[in-house]
């Protein structure tokens, strides 16, 4: 059975059945006490975002973008907004219709009221009625390769105060390093970081990572880059927290636009200067 101090005492046995953390009869296995150590890590990083965001307001608006099976959102809901008895509300977005219905069911039996689940693309959760205009909080947890582009497109225009993203499986950036590799090869000795196959991969992951980073910079964040949980554990390891502070945004716009070019991928410009909408308004606060 699992100790007191490996599950906490407001959390939910059913949801943790419900998510194959704890077996049916309430066990645990090596790997559930991993996973269980991720998402407590994770959520501590979250939880003072959120309690900053409650101060002196009567609901909280987050956005799990890219939610699949709503792993994040559920133990959010559990340790945090299930105790607000407030007009908070938990937004679960996904593209595969299977993982929505599933989420909404989950989500009705465990009495979990101020959860949604949505089937959605990036382009109609933007403008979709069944969300705030504006949100506080936007989440992607493990979003493979473009779908952390889309979780931090969808919270510019949503204008969040708190954006906190952990990629994965980032192909796109590398595809575009490996196709032009003979061009960027002649170019000087700076290619040659990602001349090997290998390079180009992992190179293309880093790359794409800071690129995000100054994306936000640009659009006025305060940006954090940090592990979320030891590298025994996952490779998948990298967690960046943007808070919106209003700050000075020509300085990183300069070296977007310059790295873009160092590195051969001004095709992809379009990609990392998304424009927040309505771009003279500033984010939730």
């Amino acid at each position: 059975m699992p100790t007191a101090h490996e599950i906490r005492p407001e959390q939910s046995i059913e949801l943790l059945k419900a998510l194959h953390i704890l077996t049916r009869d309430g066990k645990m296995n090596q790997d559930s006490r991993r996973k269980l150590k991720q998402v407590y890590h994770l959520f501590q990083f979250i939880e003072p975002l959120l309690t900053d965001l409650k101060q002196g307001r009567d609901g909280i608006t987050l956005v799990d973008h890219g939610s699949g099976k709503s792993y994040l959102g559920f133990i959010l809901y559990d340790l945090f907004f299930k105790q607000l008895n407030d007009r908070s509300h938990l937004y679960g977005i996904e593209t595969r219709e299977e993982l929505v219905k599933s989420a909404t069911d989950l989500a009705q039996r465990l009495g979990f009221t101020g959860m949604s689940f949505l089937n959605l693309s990036v382009a109609d959760s933007i403008s979709s009625n069944l969300i705030p205009p504006r949100v506080d909080i936007v989440t992607a947890l493990h979003a493979c390769n473009t779908a952390t582009d889309d979780a931090i497109r969808f919270a510019l225009h949503k204008q969040a105060k708190y954006i906190v993203v952990v990629p994965c499986c980032q192909a796109e950036v590398a595809g575009v390093l490996r196709r032009k590799k003979a061009m960027s090869l002649g170019a000087g000795a700076l290619a040659e970081i990602w001349r090997h196959p290998l390079h180009t991969r992992e190179f293309g992951s880093q790359a794409t990572n800071v690129l995000r980073s100054l994306q936000l910079e640009a659009h006025g964040y305060q940006v954090t880059v940090t592990e979320l949980v030891g590298w025994e554990h996952s490779m998948k390891n990298e967690l960046i927290i943007a808070t919106y502070k209003n700050l000075p945004r020509r300085k990183a716009t300069e070296r977007l636009e310059s790295l873009l070019k160092l590195l051969g991928l001004e095709e992809m410009r379009d990609r990392f200067f998304v424009p927040s909408e309505p771009a003279e308004q500033t984010a939730t606060v």
